[in-house]
């Protein structure tokens, strides 16, 4: 008695639902051969794989591109499909992996500090500088150029003293009488 030659086992597909709560529930189970050809493929899993890319996102626009990319790289590989045990828990295992990719990348760029420029208004800059021209002529000329030189220019007390033709100290005690009458005034050093 000569002994039959095994049949493969046709793959057996069970349609799986997620529901809101999280948990995972079969609907009904479908029996088919391995896809003949793409466009058959497509026809019988892009329906169910946008439903489960959208109840993952949460948006259409979010799921169609990811369902697209996984089909698109399905198909670069579909002259291998003998090497692919389920193409469907493939396409779905792709797609899956590209939506956690792409929420990989946005969490790397949020985490990314972007420089915020400020928007300045041109009046409070003219503003400012005229509360600082009517600070500074409050003061004593010397006092006014003392606190210049040291806190506008940054200069040391050595250089501004030689930039004035007076000692280091000299400039270091006006620079401090320059700042006690704008604090009095209510100034910036207040």
């Amino acid at each position: 008695m000569m002994a039959r030659p095994k049949r493969a086992a046709p793959q057996r597909h069970l349609e799986w639902v997620m529901q809101a709560g999280g948990e995972v529930v079969r609907l009904s189970e479908r029996s088919e051969t391995a896809p003949r050809d793409f466009r058959t493929f497509f026809e019988d899993e892009h329906r169910r794989l946008f439903k489960t890319l959208y109840f993952v996102t949460g948006d259409d626009q979010e799921a169609a591109d990811l369902m697209q990319e996984a089909f698109l790289k399905l198909w670069e590989r579909w002259d291998r499909m003998d090497r692919i045990d389920d193409p469907v828990a493939y396409l779905f295992r792709t797609a899956l992996n590209g939506n956690r990719m792409r929420l990989r990348a946005a969490r790397r760029t949020a985490g990314r500090r972007l420089p915020i420029g400020s928007v300045r208004d041109g009046f409070d800059d003219v503003e400012l500088r005229e509360d600082v021209r009517q600070l500074l002529g409050a003061l004593a000329p010397r006092q006014r150029a003392a606190l210049v030189l040291l806190d506008l220019y940054g200069y040391g007390s050595e250089e501004a003293g030689r930039i004035m033709g007076i000692r280091p100290s000299t400039v270091r005690a006006l620079a401090s009488q320059g700042r006690a009458v704008l604090r009095t005034a209510g100034g910036p050093h207040g």
